[in-house]
């Protein structure tokens, strides 16, 4: 299944690689890597990571203390947010459409 960001996603992502990458060199693009094979994961097993709300899953990452927030929406999976696991619960709430 195609997986797209939407933007605040995305945005939330660049911010953490950039955060890992000010503390370690290259940590960032270990962030990175572990986001991918996270999202190869939801790709080809959308429906094996937990329901999160009505409408959305949840993936956590192995090595580092984020979630990627996730629906299926017409065939397409939508990666909504990329939150830390101190950060608000549900703060991503307004972006399910």
């Amino acid at each position: 299944m195609e997986v797209e960001f939407i933007e605040p996603a995305s945005i939330e992502l660049d911010d953490a690689i950039e955060y890992y990458n000010l503390h370690s060199t290259d940590l960032g693009g270990v962030f990175f890597e572990e986001v991918l094979e996270a999202i190869e994961l939801i790709s080809n097993f959308p429906k094996v990571w937990s329901k999160n709300t009505e409408h959305t899953r949840k993936a956590t990452l192995k090595k580092f203390p984020y979630n990627l927030i996730y629906s299926i929406y017409r065939e397409k999976i939508y990666i909504l947010a990329v939150a830390h696991h101190h950060r608000a619960p549900e703060y991503w709430i307004d972006r399910i459409f």
